[in-house]
């Protein structure tokens, strides 16, 4: 198998690493890199258990090969809390008790992440599509986006 010499920036960090050319991001992030917050789901793309951030957008790593992040930058649920402190997102989560098993949590803070850096005032309708691709078998979603409404509001837009 041919490997390749990969260089990206991971949760602020840059990563240099050789890789399989068919290994996945999700399988450098968790057996690579140690970062399991990234939950192996489906492999296939269906329940976005697996969603991180490209350049800011919400991705399956279990469908993005590793080498195709060359050069660019992967945000993972590790990479949101700063100095030890939980993002509004992730804090409502909790608060508003918007998880139950956890295992899609971590993808649809991602998504919902990604929502709020684009939207910072979305409607319940752009929340669910937003986390369509993220599927939850525990709460129903009524809390889960009842907790992104709630972090949109808590947080503090600087409007242009």
């Amino acid at each position: 198998m041919h490997k390749s010499m990969i260089n990206l920036t991971i949760n602020g960090d840059e990563v240099d690493a050789v890789v399989k050319d068919n290994l996945t991001l999700l399988d450098f992030l968790r057996d690579q890199l140690g970062l399991t917050g990234t939950k192996k789901g489906c492999e296939e793309g269906e329940c976005g258990a697996c969603t991180v951030l490209l350049d800011g957008l919400p991705v399956n790593s279990c469908c993005t090969l590793a080498v195709e992040c060359n050069g660019r930058e992967v945000t993972t649920i590790e990479g949101l809390a700063r100095n030890g402190q939980l993002t509004p997102l992730q804090r409502q989560f909790i608060d508003k008790w918007a998880l139950q098993c956890g295992y899609c949590t971590p993808g649809m803070i991602m998504s919902a992440t990604a929502l709020l850096n684009t939207n910072h005032h979305p409607t319940e309708l752009e929340i669910r599509e937003a986390i369509e691709g993220n599927l939850c078998r525990c709460t129903g979603y009524a809390k889960i986006v009842e907790a992104i409404q709630a972090a949109a509001a808590e947080m503090n837009w600087e409007e242009a």
